[in-house]
């Protein structure tokens, strides 16, 4: 089966120089006290439309010949991808549709159109508005922009790796946020190639983890998606994928979950701790450091991977005593 490999991110990276930005990697005081080790925090929320998916989505449409653009570009996205397309389409001019089910909160929606996209909220779960998104494919010649499994969508990801080798290399463990595996895998081929000796774990929800449990099976298999604070993580990896799945169980040291009590207390620290808004998603890293998840000592990144989170949840979540 074909992979990613680095060359692919290195062309990547120059591809999408101009549109994304080198993301900060920044130590936390606080939380590095609080846990006795050096905690670094990758602020990939700083992106625009608030999430790492914009190095993948442009990078993806940088790469299309023009017949594959002259009819639009569809997505399904859980949340972050959807946005990013739209944003990345808009640029170049070409339409875009994203799907979106019914288990993605309105904010989404609302960063969808905002950037340029056309919104089509269908389904139950992200599988079925999966399906509404392939029925465009093949209804209106409309070109797929799959929102992982997809070789340029994963070396955009793995540019994060690549800028971590760079600023990082002396750390003990990278916590990466785990859904279909896009990011994680492209980050892993990243830094296997720059010989990073850090551990490289991705981190999930304990429901609805498809990847992890797909791990498990050692094949593909559907798991079923449930209300998440963690939402941008739901969604399964797909019985046919390609490009994700053989890659994390090659390079990745390994997958864990989080629950949902311990990564709204990670939200919570990173806002009074840091200042930092971010989404249940991209707080499962430094859950897991807090809840003693991983055994991970020395120095380690947990990369947050984006802020898109409704006002009236983050402020529900804060509010709430840890």
């Amino acid at each position: 089966m074909a992979k990613v490999d680095i060359k692919d991110i290195e062309n990547a990276q120059d591809r999408i120089k101009g549109h994304i930005i080198h993301s900060p990697l920044i130590n936390s005081g606080q939380l590095s006290r609080k846990l006795g080790r050096d905690v670094l925090l990758k602020l990939e929320f700083l992106q625009e439309t608030g999430s790492f998916k914009l190095r993948g989505a442009t990078n993806a449409m940088l790469s299309l010949k023009p017949s594959e653009r002259e009819f639009g570009v569809v997505t399904a996205s859980s949340g972050n991808h959807g946005p990013a397309l739209a944003l990345a389409a808009t640029r170049l001019g070409v339409k875009s549709t994203i799907c979106l089910s019914n288990l993605v909160p309105k904010n989404k929606i609302l960063n969808v159109r905002s950037n340029g996209g056309t919104t089509c909220v269908e389904g139950r779960d992200y599988d079925e508005s999966l399906d509404v998104c392939m029925q465009l494919v093949k209804d209106k010649n409309m070109h797929l922009v799959h929102p992982f499994d997809n070789p340029s969508v994963v070396a955009g990801a793995g540019t994060i790796g690549l800028e971590l080798a760079e600023d990082a290399s002396d750390v003990d463990c990278i916590l990466v946020p785990l859904s279909g595996g896009g990011l994680l895998a492209g980050i892993a081929v990243a830094l296997k190639a720059r010989r990073s000796k850090a551990r490289l774990i991705g981190v999930t929800m304990e429901n609805g983890a498809s990847m992890v449990q797909s791990l498990k099976a050692g094949k593909p298999i559907d798991v079923q998606e449930v209300e998440t604070i963690a939402d941008a993580l739901g969604g399964n990896i797909g019985l046919d994928n390609n490009w994700t799945f053989e890659t994390v169980r090659d390079l990745v040291d390994d997958c864990v979950t989080v629950s949902d009590n311990q990564i709204k207390e990670a939200m919570r620290a990173l806002f009074y701790n840091e200042g930092m808004m971010v989404e249940g998603a991209a707080a499962v890293g430094v859950a897991a450091l807090m809840s003693g998840t991983v055994d991970c000592e020395g120095r380690a990144i947990c990369l947050l991977s984006g802020r898109n989170i409704a006002a009236e949840t983050f402020l529900d979540v804060i509010s709430q005593n840890s």
